[in-house]
Formats: C-alpha cells, sequence, structure tokens
C-alpha cells in the first residue's frame, strides 16, 4: 500500500513539474538577401532629365502621348517599383508642388509619421524634398526634385505586396539608399 502511495505522489509531482505555460512564438519573415549594387546612368537624348540608379534595378519607360517622360524604376527581386513621374514646369510651379504633397499626405490615414528632409544642390540647381513615411502605409518613401524654373519630378516607392512594416524594412531602407542616390545624381536638361 506504502509502495502504492509512494508510486502515486511521484507520478503526480512528475506531471505537475513537467507542465510549462505555452508562450507562442511571434511571426516569423523570410530572411531577405540584399546584393551588392553598382550604380549607371539613366541618360537618354529623349528625356529632359538624367540620374544614377542601382544595376539591380531595371528602368520601365512609360511613355505616353500627355506623359512622355514617364518612367519606373523597377525592382523585380523585390517586387519593388519606384513611380517617376514628370512634369514641364510652365508658370504652374505651385500648383504642381501642391499636388505632389497632397498624394504624399493622402497616407496620414495609415501613416504614424511623416518625414520630410530637403535637398538643395545650388550647384547643379535642383531642389526637392525626401518624405519618409513610417508605418504600415502602401509607399514608405517619396520625393520631389525640381529646378523651381522648368522641371519638375516625383518618385513613390511601392512594393507589389500586402504593406508590413517589419518585413519590408530591411528592403526599403535598401531601396531608400537608392533613392537618395538618384536624388543627388539628378540632373535637368538645359531647356531649349
Amino acid at each position: 500500500m506504502r509502495t502504492k502511495i509512494c508510486f502515486m505522489l511521484i507520478l503526480m509531482a512528475l506531471s505537475l513539474s513537467g507542465c510549462e505555460s505555452y508562450t507562442p512564438k511571434p511571426i516569423g519573415y523570410f530572411r531577405i538577401e540584399l546584393p551588392e549594387k553598382k550604380y549607371v546612368t539613366f541618360e537618354s537624348e529623349d528625356y529632359p532629365y538624367s540620374f544614377e540608379y542601382a544595376d539591380v534595378a531595371k528602368i520601365q519607360e512609360k511613355k505616353s502621348k500627355d506623359d512622355p517622360y514617364w518612367i519606373d524604376v523597377v525592382y523585380p527581386d523585390f517586387r519593388g517599383r519606384i513611380y517617376c513621374s514628370y512634369k514641364k514646369v510652365d508658370g504652374n510651379f505651385q500648383e504642381i508642388s501642391e499636388d505632389s504633397r497632397s498624394f504624399v499626405y493622402k497616407h496620414t490615414v495609415k501613416a504614424d509619421n511623416i518625414t520630410e528632409q530637403p535637398y538643395v544642390d545650388e550647384e547643379r540647381k535642383v531642389y526637392g524634398m525626401l518624405y519618409e513615411l513610417q508605418g504600415n502605409t502602401a509607399s514608405a518613401v517619396q520625393f520631389v526634385l525640381t529646378d523651381s524654373v522648368n522641371h519638375f519630378f516625383r518618385g513613390a516607392l511601392y512594393f507589389n505586396t500586402v504593406p508590413n512594416q517589419d518585413s519590408l524594412a530591411p528592403v526599403v531602407e535598401y531601396v531608400k539608399e537608392d533613392i537618395i542616390h538618384l536624388v543627388e545624381t539628378m540632373r535637368f536638361k538645359a531647356v531649349r
């Protein structure tokens, strides 16, 4: 009888000691390999601007009758795209500028914060603004560049996926470096 009681007590002790609370693991994301990159120049007689972009991206022309200078900088490995539009300034700088700003601030519904970083290059007469949108927004980085007289260039980074700032963060930072490089190498051609 005593052996039975001892055996039951040992069995209960073992079963109680085996109970641990379960803590679910957070959702993991696939590791993203970010390739080495070099910069190449986008320059064409057909376009009123030139800049450098990463060789891991491709330029896709989006010529149309109304907008002949629009392009996309496409990152096929990341399903990302910088949509780039161009407008000729013809006494409508304020209107174009305000339109562009309103496109950025349409994201305030989802954005936790929007920071603005001005860019000025007096030597090349290129001025701009880099917008970083924090939170689960459709676009994480946008920018505008202009000479404020003849040219207005706008870009917005989008990924063809559901926005998730945690999983996209490494790729957004990777492409943001390229956007900054694009901004710093932008050249507007003289108007003829």
